[in-house]
């Protein structure tokens, strides 16, 4: 078990990068690309999904006192239905939704997305193949949404996901296969099948010609914002940092926290991988950019090399900084979180769990990156809890003392 003082001594920033973010309500051009009404159309239907209850918001009052700030919030998404991740809200949304206006197309008349998650279509259903790429949680997400409608999915897995992450997915029904490559080819590998065979991608990561799923998916991911404001109530974040890997899930929060905040919109924070720094690529060439991945980061679903179009769009817009990481403090961080030394209680957090905790530290220990990030004793900081144990093997050894 690592103290904070012994976590705060690990952690560092690699890399950091300032933008200026555009100021005032949520652009127009935004709007059209990620509505307020995609959002409330998700939000309607996954909090009519059976055991729908807001994540918790856990205050880790110890880290605060560590690092200086007011106060730390930490949206605990360990326990979101029973998958895992926060990624359970996005990929089976888009299934359903995908799957609600394909077959009001081919009946001729208007199918509900309750009556695809209830399997009421499960026959016509069956005739249709959807098909993703994966680290591991996104993938969970789809395969759920697919057993739940009645379809058939296939999953597209790279040479580093574990086969504890392969066996989950494989017990919704899905059809998993491995690609000898990182996750970026598992992407571009599942694309050529898919058109070859008149499968429906369900990605979380847009590109030029596909952009109306990973829509789907994003907001999917928006609620943990409804969620959050409810239980922040007056007390709102003025710091939100965030994981990025393709950048879906930054992108859409702070789209809707944007959306429903307008010039009070927090500072926002990106962090990434050292190893897989698509976003930090993107500011520094000002385009939606890519790297290429030579080693594998332990934080699993960060491993992703091109930033998705529709994330570029919104996050070059309301991006205040980002910074990158090493894998260094990421296992001590973990075990720092099951022993209760953040405050909030013992709390199950994954790889991919405690970048922001990690970021948030390294920060507030640094006098010139406490003032670039405009970090105070009155700091209000939220951080994105995004996975628990999704994978019991490889969270046990951490746990244990294993660095991965």
């Amino acid at each position: 078990m690592a103290t904070i003082t012994e976590l705060a001594d690990l952690a560092k920033l690699i890399g950091t990068q300032d933008n200026t973010p555009a100021t005032g309500p949520y652009p127009p051009e935004l709007a059209a690309q990620f509505s307020p009404d995609l959002v409330a159309e998700a939000a309607g239907e996954i909090t009519s999904w059976p055991g729908y209850a807001p994540s918790p918001l856990r205050s880790l009052d110890r880290l605060a006192d560590a690092a200086g700030v007011g106060s730390v919030f930490y949206k605990d998404e360990s326990g979101r239905f029973g998958l895992g991740s926060f990624k359970a809200l996005g990929g089976a949304y888009a299934v359903i939704r995908y799957l609600a206006g394909a077959l009001s197309q081919e009946s001729g008349k208007p199918v509900a997305m309750g009556n695809v998650r209830s399997g009421d279509h499960a026959d016509a259903a069956a005739a249709i193949t959807v098909a993703t790429a994966t680290d591991g949680n996104h993938g969970r997400s789809v395969a759920w949404g697919a057993q739940m409608a009645g379809c058939r999915c296939r999953i597209y897995i790279h040479r580093e996901v574990s086969e504890g992450r392969a066996a989950a997915m494989a017990a919704f029904g899905a059809e998993v296969i491995r690609v000898d490559g990182d996750y970026d080819e598992s992407v571009r590998q599942c694309a050529r099948d898919a058109a070859g065979n008149g499968w429906q991608v369900i990605s979380d990561t847009s590109y030029d010609g596909y952009t109306q799923i990973p829509r789907y998916v994003m907001a999917g991911y928006t609620i943990m914002v409804q969620e959050i404001l409810d239980q922040c109530g007056d007390e709102l974040p003025s710091h939100v940092i965030i994981q990025a890997g393709v950048g879906g899930l930054a992108a859409a929060i702070l789209a809707v926290f944007w959306m429903r905040l307008g010039e009070r919109l927090p500072r926002f924070i990106i962090v990434e991988s050292q190893h897989s720094d698509c976003v930090a690529e993107s500011f520094r060439q000002n385009r939606a950019a890519s790297v290429d991945i030579a080693t594998e980061t332990m934080m699993a679903g960060l491993s992703c090399g091109e930033i998705s179009l529709i994330a570029w769009d919104i996050l070059s817009r309301g991006v205040s900084h980002i910074a990158s990481i090493s894998d260094q403090a990421v296992a001590p961080a973990m075990r720092a979180m099951a022993a209760g030394e953040m405050g909030g209680g013992r709390i199950e957090a994954g790889e991919c769990a405690v970048p922001g905790i990690i970021t948030l530290l390294a920060a507030a220990g640094d006098n010139r990156m406490r003032q670039r990030f405009g970090l105070t004793a009155q700091s209000r900081i939220l951080v994105f809890g995004c996975e628990g144990a999704t994978d019991r093997a490889i969270y046990d050894r951490i746990l244990a003392g294993a660095e991965r």
